[in-house]
């Protein structure tokens, strides 16, 4: 009964926008941020969006510059009306006439190999070293890393899959031999304390305990270079082998595992 009330409050032309976002799949971070955006152009005007005309839009980016709005917002505000008004309404001419603010774009600090190791270091649970180490050494990103299976992890070709990441898109990071063991590790005490599914998410489970605590020390020199890489490919495929399929706290991998990709078929 709440949805078809909800439903019915919408209106034809919300609805219409509603329809074009879906159709051209835009996330729903997105259509939140569109909704919320010509939201604030209705409250401006203080009657409905598509009434609006070109000095309209004029004046509400002169207000918007006048309260201090920052320029990343300004320009989201313009992406949402130039769609709203040239995909939904079919009228490009106002749209034409909003305009987008340049800005300064720093480079983000970069820490120190030592920094980093202090980072890491700094932990005391396992599972928050693993988290944080595949954040920084591959590149994901919270929800990323949070979504990460055991079945993302291709030891072969030393890579992390990152499925629907930013924008809803596929692809890969690198994995190193020392992020493979850590993470390798992680599974072992996972696994031993019935927090995590054989198959399960690497970085989730419970809270730490007593048992996830004292992680191993990461020193500068870890993080090896590509020829330690190559000499030490054994070691990491069985790793990666027993992080898949081998029984809580074996120590044996698998030579004759078929690969990922038929673990993925047979799954």
């Amino acid at each position: 009964m709440n949805h078809a009330v909800l439903e019915a409050s919408i209106s034809p032309l919300r609805q219409r926008l509603i329809d074009d976002m879906n159709m051209r799949r835009f996330s729903r971070e997105t259509q939140r941020n569109y909704l919320r955006d010509i939201g604030r152009l209705a409250t401006f005007l203080g009657r409905s969006p598509d009434t609006a005309t070109a000095d309209d839009l004029r004046r509400f980016q002169i207000e918007q510059q006048e309260d201090g709005v920052p320029v990343p917002t300004m320009n989201s505000i313009v992406s949402a009306l130039r769609f709203f008004f040239t995909q939904t309404l079919d009228r490009p001419d106002p749209a034409r006439r909003l305009v987008r603010l340049a800005h300064p774009r720093n480079l983000p600090v970069v820490l120190s190999r030592d920094e980093v190791a202090r980072l890491l270091n700094a932990t005391t649970c396992l599972k928050h070293q693993a988290a944080l180490s595949v954040a920084y050494g591959a590149g994901l990103r919270v929800a990323e890393v949070s979504m990460l299976k055991v079945t993302d992890i291709d030891s072969e070709r030393m890579l992390l899959r990152v499925e629907r990441g930013k924008g809803g898109r596929y692809r890969n990071a690198m994995l190193s031999e020392d992020l493979l063991t850590l993470l390798h590790q992680w599974w072992k005490v996972g696994r031993q304390q019935g927090v995590m599914h054989r198959d399960g998410w690497p970085v989730s489970g419970a809270a730490c305990d007593e048992a996830h605590q004292h992680p191993p020390t990461l020193s500068r020199g870890r993080r090896g270079s590509a020829g330690r890489r190559h000499r030490q490919a054994g070691r990491t495929a069985r790793a990666a082998s027993q992080l898949r399929h081998s029984p809580a706290g074996g120590r044996h991998g698998h030579p004759d595992h078929p690969g990922p990709a038929r673990a993925r078929q047979a799954q």
